[in-house]
């Protein structure tokens, strides 16, 4: 009546958080602290956007039915919509991780900046005695031209050395105006570069608020989803559940048949070993997986470095016609590219599926393909 309702509960919901029946549920990851200044008032505009609902985030959870296929069907529609939002803050987390990273750079910048503010304006003070002796001799009429020396010098002699005395100090006067000059240009335009700096900072420091406070939203939201899951689950009956779950391996695929070669085959062979570990959102092994979290464990392990999220997994590697899969392509699917799994030969594939259901091997085309992508 039903027979790939497993298959369709697997695709459908890429990262899930319990796996084998009865496991415990892992605690959610903190959210990391930028700042403990408080984050200003966002302008209207801003406010409006994210106070606007998110699309994963609105969905009405209906009774929990007595059949068990009836069941099945209601906790792949939640898983689906679960996974969804485990992507979202997947996603955001990188945002996170990439505006704190601007806000520490930023901040170096506005550091090393006044640092050589200071150094500047050290620099001028160096040689603010001498301008200053300098206006000072000018305004009051002080004369100490070659001319004066001449007409005050009583003998030869004298108008030489005076002379001979002259040219020094003009050199090195004229040699500490000069510096004085470049240090307090120097120092007008370093001041210029700390204000810049500063301005960056602050900004930088308000993304990282600002992002932060999405993904808390979002987490926020995944944990409703995994909460409504879990509930739903733990109403479901033994049958329900096997169902769901599935056989492991199908009949007929012989896992040590596969024929491939290179890295990607390398990666899926490291990913068969994990068959029967539970799925738990947002988890990259090595013993629970989500969709995404497997694929990356996997290939990180023969040292290929594949982006975190299904998403992006879906945009890395090279592009590969679906008709010319071989063993180890990383295979993405639905629209939204919510899930994904590494292909493993005979129209089969390996994937971390969804709530209540371990790693296993399951026909690829249970689920519509969105790419296929080459690492």
């Amino acid at each position: 009546m039903r027979g790939s309702v497993t298959a369709l509960a697997v695709a459908v919901v890429c990262g899930s958080i319990v796996g084998q029946a009865g496991a415990e549920p892992q605690a959610d990851p903190a959210v990391p602290v930028v700042d403990a200044q408080p984050v200003p008032d966002a302008p209207a505009a801003d406010r409006a956007r994210r106070e606007a609902p998110d699309p994963a985030a609105a969905f009405a959870v209906p009774p929990a039915p007595t059949d068990p296929a009836a069941a099945v069907d209601q906790i792949i529609t939640l898983s689906h919509e679960a996974e969804r939002a485990n992507q979202a803050v997947l996603a955001q987390q990188q945002k996170v991780d990439a505006a704190v990273a601007d806000q520490q750079a930023a901040e170096a910048r506005r550091d090393a900046a006044q640092a050589a503010v200071d150094a500047a304006q050290a620099a001028v003070e160096r040689y603010r005695d001498t301008a200053d002796r300098v206006a000072a001799a000018n305004y009051q009429g002080v004369q100490v031209n070659k001319l004066y020396a001449l007409m005050l010098s009583k003998s030869p002699q004298q108008l030489l050395d005076q002379m001979s005395v002259l040219d020094q100090i003009t050199f090195e006067t004229e040699r500490r105006l000069a510096a004085y000059k470049s240090a307090e240009a120097e120092a007008r335009a370093a001041r210029a570069d700390s204000a810049k700096a500063a301005d960056q900072a602050a900004q930088a420091t308000a993304a990282a608020q600002d992002a932060q406070a999405r993904l808390r939203d979002k987490q926020d939201a995944l944990q409703g989803r995994i909460n409504e899951v879990r509930r739903l689950y733990g109403q479901m009956t033994g049958a329900a559940r096997a169902q769901l779950a599935g056989a492991l391996i199908p009949a007929g695929f012989d896992i040590a048949g596969i024929v491939g070669a290179g890295p990607e085959f390398a990666a899926l062979q490291v990913a068969l070993t994990r068959i029967g570990d539970p799925y738990v959102w947002g988890a990259t092994g090595p013993h629970q997986f989500d969709c995404s979290g497997l694929v990356q464990w996997a290939y990180a392990q023969v040292g290929i470095d594949v982006p975190r999220t299904s998403q992006q997994q879906a945009r890395g590697g090279t592009p590969v016609d679906p008709a010319d899969m071989r063993p180890g392509d990383v295979v993405t699917f639905y629209d939204d590219v919510s899930h994904v799994g590494i292909y493993a030969g005979n129209g089969m594939m390996v994937h971390a599926s969804t709530f209540g259901v371990p790693v296993k091997v399951q026909a690829v085309d249970s689920f519509p393909i969105h790419n296929v992508r080459r690492y």
